[in-house]
């Protein structure tokens, strides 16, 4: 174990009400792709820039094609959570971490065991329809052909936060609670640069603010310690 690595560990152990903050890099390392690297989603070849295709004008106008890219693109059912997504279940079992806030919609923390997930842009595993309210489920929408309909005729859609739209106020309120009330701040695997969310970590008044990304980011000098290395190589060391 580094001597990063170590003092993170260290924090860990002092730590009662732990808060992890996470993103893309979270889930990447399950083989998930991510959005703004070179070879993430948004600098794919599609009929349409994906930026324009999860947008709400798009999904309302061209329900058909947002389908087919959701389809191929964002079943995360496939995935199996890693080691990240383990030790932060153990943490939360163990009493030391009080809750995940991630910026990811695949419920890859939830299958690890995680209970306390806020998540701020949505999940592919929730799905509604738009006319009557009905929940339906991941296994309905992506099994099904072009636009999936509801026994009411209604159009299904996804629980995931499109652009244009806003983030669940009732999501946001207790995310910002938990990082507000957070003794130890883990920040991973994002670049901080997908807003309103990661200006929620302003909120954080605790001891200790822990950044772990593979590059650095503008708000690494609000840290009291930055590691650059993947999620997976540091969490494997973290003892609980």
């Amino acid at each position: 174990m580094d001597e990063k690595t170590a003092m993170l560990n260290n924090l860990v152990k002092k730590s009662k009400r732990i808060v992890f903050f996470g993103g893309a890099g979270v889930s990447t390392e399950s083989g998930i792709p991510d959005f703004r690297s070179k070879d993430g989603l948004y600098n794919q070849k599609y009929d349409y820039p994906p930026e324009e295709i999860l947008s709400h004008t798009f999904f309302m106008r061209k329900p058909e094609e947002f389908f087919k890219f959701y389809r191929d693109k964002l079943d995360s059912r496939k995935y199996e959570p890693n080691v990240t997504h383990y030790k932060l279940a153990e943490l939360e079992k163990a009493g030391r971490l009080s809750a995940v806030v991630t910026q990811n919609i695949d419920g890859l923390h939830q299958r690890a065991g995680s209970k306390r997930v806020y998540e701020l842009h949505g999940s592919v595993l929730r799905n509604y329809c738009m006319k009557c309210g009905k929940s339906h489920s991941a296994e309905e929408v992506f099994s099904s052909d072009g636009v999936p309909k509801c026994s009411c005729g209604g159009m299904i859609k996804p629980d995931v936060v499109l652009y244009e739209e806003p983030l669940d106020d009732k999501t946001v309120r207790n995310a910002v609670r938990a990082i507000s009330d957070a003794d130890l701040l883990i920040i991973g695997g994002t670049s901080l640069t997908v807003y309103p969310a990661s200006s929620y970590i302003t909120y954080f008044r605790g001891d200790k603010m822990v950044l772990v990304n593979k590059s650095s980011t503008s708000f690494d000098g609000m840290a009291d310690l930055v590691i650059n290395k993947g999620l997976g190589e540091v969490f494997s060391q973290i003892e609980v």
